[in-house]
């Protein structure tokens, strides 16, 4: 079975081969901090979090770079109203980044290079792009020159004769627009032309260079880090697509102009998030703070479910709805990923104590259900198709409790569904979807039947008013108790674990 991969650079899905056979070198575009992470970013950093897993799994040894835009006018402007300095705003966000990251289940980058950590990479990028012919100073500022470049437009389709005209493209490109009273334009020899490094204005912070004191632009930012931290080529550079252009089409500009060699084999973009069919925006009143989201109730593996359910490149829409379903969807695996500790005693495994343990992952071969994630996976990163095997375990080892707790046995074999066990709890973790629950809550019940069913109608109230924090609360306290909810389309059924 094959990796193969849509290059946004070649339009076309190919073959997933390395520079360096059995390892990859992946860069991720990340984030600006000056403010809390959204939605937007929540799925952006699962999709990638999630494709690195996957890269691990199959057998390769990733190094992953994501980069943190310390430096922007947006970081400036909040310093500026809070009376703070910009480092000040930016590692505070990015403290917010850390914390957000980890209620999510995302594993850390291999590293983090700031941009204001890369001045002297930056600036030595810029130095190499100015005695090629590709960058020209202009009173403090350095810009690049993009016609210099003859393939300028490659990755997004975009021509500047057709942005200069006014013709759609491939992205929906507009025609160019220019202040001519903006002293920037009048410092370019062209109108296409980009900053490389930005003369300080007044009160900014700045640092020393050749060309005097200033900062970078944004775009040179992400050149330097990924030569800095990975080389001239990496496998795979990430990002939004909302980032194709121009972002990344100058990152190739920057990087090919110097080093004559293809800045990344394969460009992979992520959808946009949607909210209610409309583009998330704070004016419109959309705009979701993934810490709102999860501090309101929602469980943080199935916002990952949420993600993992749509094609990584398409747009998705959040709604009240698609949440619901996606919760719904993480309590039938969680279900499954629990069916161990729930019936492992009668089933006579030994798992010891603690959390869920981590299954070997030697499998008989063939395994037909790792062989059909992977087949799925494996086309374009499709983790819905991989979705679809963990839900048929899940069920199929709920049904076999269900026969085990009203017949005190089960129609497959104590060793075939040990395997099947360990088998989603592997592809789980794969997707980083994981249940972590004490061994010593499942104890049993001192509650009445009575009860029990008090409590389920008031999780089902729960459920009806969208309060999703106290559904999860009131299951998860009678999970504690012991008791097991089996939730279908009308009605919720329940048994004792012992």
């Amino acid at each position: 079975m094959t990796l193969t991969l849509y290059n946004t650079l070649t339009r076309r899905q190919e073959p997933f081969e390395t520079v360096e056979p059995g390892k990859v070198k992946m860069y991720y575009c990340g984030v600006t901090v000056y403010d809390y992470c959204h939605l937007g970013h929540a799925r952006a950093c699962i999709v990638w979090d999630v494709v690195r897993r996957y890269l691990q799994f199959i057998g390769y040894e990733v190094r992953y770079i994501q980069n943190f835009t310390d430096i922007d006018d947006k970081i400036l402007n909040r310093a500026c109203v809070e009376h703070s300095s910009m480092e000040a705003v930016a590692d505070r966000f990015i403290k917010a980044y850390f914390e957000d990251m980890a209620r999510l289940g995302i594993k850390e980058a291999d590293e983090y290079p700031r941009a204001t950590h890369t001045m002297n990479g930056i600036q030595r990028l810029i130095h190499e792009l100015e005695n090629k012919g590709f960058a020209y100073p202009a009173d403090g500022d350095v810009y690049y020159a993009v016609r210099k470049f003859s393939e300028y437009g490659k990755l997004s389709g975009r021509k500047l004769e057709d942005m200069q005209a006014g013709k759609s493209d491939a992205y929906g490109g507009l025609r160019l627009r220019v202040n001519v009273e903006d002293p920037e334009y009048q410092k370019k020899k062209d109108p296409f032309d980009f900053a490389l490094w930005k003369a300080a204005k007044p009160g900014e912070p700045a640092w020393e260079s050749p060309w005097g004191a200033g900062r970078p632009g944004w775009h040179i930012e992400c050149s330097a880090m990924v030569r800095d931290r990975l080389g001239d080529t990496i496998d795979i550079h990430a990002g939004g697509a909302d980032l194709i252009f121009p972002h990344h089409e100058n990152e190739i500009a920057q990087s090919e102009a110097v080093t004559g060699k293809p800045l990344a084999h394969y460009w992979l973009h992520n959808g946009m998030v949607k909210v209610d069919g409309e583009k998330m925006s704070k004016s419109l009143g959309n705009f979701t703070t993934i810490r709102e989201l999860l501090d309101r109730g929602v469980d943080p593996m199935a916002v990952r479910l949420f993600v993992l359910t749509a094609q990584y490149r398409t747009p998705i829409d959040f709604t009240d709805e698609a949440i619901a379903a996606a919760t719904n969807g993480w309590h039938t695996i969680k279900e499954g990923l629990l069916f161990g500790y729930q019936y492992g005693k009668k089933l006579g495994w030994d798992l010891g104590t603690g959390n869920i343990p981590i299954p070997s992952t030697q499998y008989p071969v063939p395994n037909p259900y790792i062989e059909r994630f992977q087949e799925s996976v494996n086309n374009d990163f499709n983790f819905p198709g991989g979705l679809t095997v963990l839900f048929e375990l899940a069920k199929e080892l709920r049904r076999e409790g269900n026969i085990l707790v009203h017949e005190g046995k089960t129609e497959t074999s104590p060793d075939e569904l040990h395997q099947q066990w360990q088998t989603l709890v592997t592809l789980a973790g794969v997707l980083g979807l994981e249940a972590e629950i004490e061994a010593e809550t499942h104890t049993s019940s001192g509650l009445s039947d009575a009860e029990i069913e008090a409590k389920i109608q008031q999780r089902q109230e729960a459920r009806q008013a969208k309060n999703f924090a106290e559904s999860d609360r009131i299951r998860d306290e009678l999970q504690a108790e012991g008791i097991t909810l089996i939730d279908s389309r009308d009605s919720t059924r329940w048994h004792r674990n012992n």
